[in-house]
């Protein structure tokens, strides 16, 4: 059996990990990174939009531009990128992991590591939708990756399940490449992406959106023939006498994405809200020198923000491999009034607090309290689809002793 030497190995080739491994190889060490895809990129190379990479690059680029780049500079600094490669298992303790490939078995010892395994759609089987079980029912993922990659049409006439932006975005798309899009079907009483989004993809292509509204059977002999979508009330209970069929032949999940943590390591926190990894802000988790970026630690609404985590965990990972790396106290940040979603899940004074917020509800305006830090940052109008975002300097940090309660205000 093969064995392999490296300073920091980075688990997931997508955008978090992908500028993880960059900016620790940037500081000198050597880095190796794993991706199960024949090549790096992750969902980004069937991201064929424009919109990424504003915020890291500064530039507005479609999803392969953005992955293009960070392989290119990842080729400069001499990243070793191993593809088709599976982790099978990970000593969190030793560093130590055991990889499968085309190539057989091998083993890696690292000094550092970091997860940047994203995240996954949520199944047909687990909406738990009465019925049959037909062809036709795609997750938006695999829609898009058929679409844009593969060069083919899932079907002709299609609703969507979900107002997440991947469903949104193939509203979109399948109706330029010549499809039916009867509509986007939403439980919830506001829409699940970004507001720009359901300008662009929706409102500018006349697709409707059905808010508070659900699918309840599906029905097909081998393919889909018809979807009966009902109103529910403020409990999700659908509402009788509110019962629509629309007959198509394909229905396409965006009802959200979870966090990929299974299989990943032995005493690795998760985080009950986000369901992901709990870090600090440095990125690290509870397990010292096993770093976590990206949608495996919350689902974020921008591929910016996705590497900008996970350019800080290579920094921090490269710090340990360096002896740089001091010991400093872990702070817990606690959820207040109105917050969902929030990264970090802790606090070390070492490094600059950048702060992700969900909201619980949407708001027409509304402020950020963190009391202990003496901040209040208001805002005007925001909803859980939408990440309320910013940084605090660590030099605010240094004196901080206990949990730090975060909550927002109308």
């Amino acid at each position: 059996m093969e064995h392999l030497e490296t300073d920091v190995l980075v688990i997931g080739g997508g955008a978090a990990g992908m500028a993880a491994a960059l900016s620790a190889s940037r500081a000198g060490v050597r880095v190796t990174l794993l991706e199960r895809e024949k090549k790096t990129g992750g969902v980004l190379n069937q991201c064929i939009h424009h919109g990424f990479g504003l915020q890291f690059y500064q530039q507005e680029l479609t999803g392969p531009e953005f992955a293009f780049r960070l392989q290119s500079e990842m080729n400069e600094h001499s990243v070793k990128v191993i593809s088709e490669s599976y982790v099978r298992h990970i000593n969190t303790k030793s560093k130590y992991v055991e990889v499968i490939s085309p190539e057989g078995v091998f083993t890696i010892q690292a000094k550092a590591i970091v997860l940047s395994t994203g995240a996954r759609e949520r199944p047909f089987g687990a909406l738990q939708i009465p019925g049959d079980r037909p062809a036709g029912i795609y997750v938006a993922g695999l829609a898009q990756r058929m679409v844009n990659l593969e060069n083919t049409l899932p079907g002709r006439r299609a609703l969507i399940l979900g107002s997440g932006d991947i469903g949104l975005i193939m509203a979109r798309r399948l109706t330029l490449e010549g499809m039916e899009v009867l509509g986007v079907v939403e439980r919830l009483p506001y829409a699940g992406g970004l507001t720009r989004n359901v300008v662009q993809c929706l409102e500018d292509y006349d697709i409707p959106l059905y808010l508070s509204h659900t699918v309840v059977e599906v029905r097909g002999n081998k393919r889909l023939e018809k979807v009966l979508v009902s109103e529910v009330d403020e409990n999700f209970t659908p509402i009788s006498g509110t019962q629509k069929w629309f007959n198509v032949d394909t229905l396409i999940l965006s009802a959200g994405l979870i966090p990929q943590v299974e299989d990943l390591g032995e005493n690795l926190e998760i985080d009950a809200i986000n369901r992901g990894f709990a870090v600090s802000n440095t990125c690290e988790t509870n397990v010292p020198g096993i770093f976590a970026a990206g949608n495996n630690v919350a689902v974020f609404d921008l591929v910016d923000y996705v590497a900008a985590e996970g350019w800080i965990a290579g920094q921090n990972a490269s710090k340990i491999v360096k002896d740089q790396k001091r010991e400093s106290k872990r702070i817990p940040v606690i959820r207040g009034k109105n917050v969902g979603v929030l990264v970090p899940t802790y606090i070390t004074p070492e490094e600059h607090l950048r702060i992700y917020i969900r909201l619980k509800k949407p708001m027409d305006k509304g402020t950020v309290i963190i009391k202990k830090l003496g901040i209040e940052k208001p805002f005007n109008y925001g909803v859980p689809s939408e990440m309320i975002n910013f940084v605090v300097n660590r030099d605010k940090l240094q004196e901080l002793k206990g949990p730090v309660k975060i909550e927002v205000i109308e």
